[in-house]
């Protein structure tokens, strides 16, 4: 029943095509921006979970 529905919209092939030329860069983007990230950063920030809460931010430094 959707389908049919869907079927009769003039223009809907347009929207998945849309909708891959913003994924596809956005998805580049986002893989570049994560191999270029501070190793040293990311490993901070994943051990943070794992810190003591009672030390303050002077002692952590």
């Amino acid at each position: 029943m959707l389908s049919k529905y869907l079927s009769s919209i003039e223009g809907i092939a347009a929207y998945p095509v849309f909708s891959l030329f913003i994924f596809v860069p956005f998805f580049i983007a986002v893989t570049i921006w994560v191999f270029r990230l501070d190793k040293q950063f990311l490993n901070y920030m994943g051990g943070l979970p794992l810190e003591d809460s009672s030390e303050s931010a002077d002692e952590r430094k």
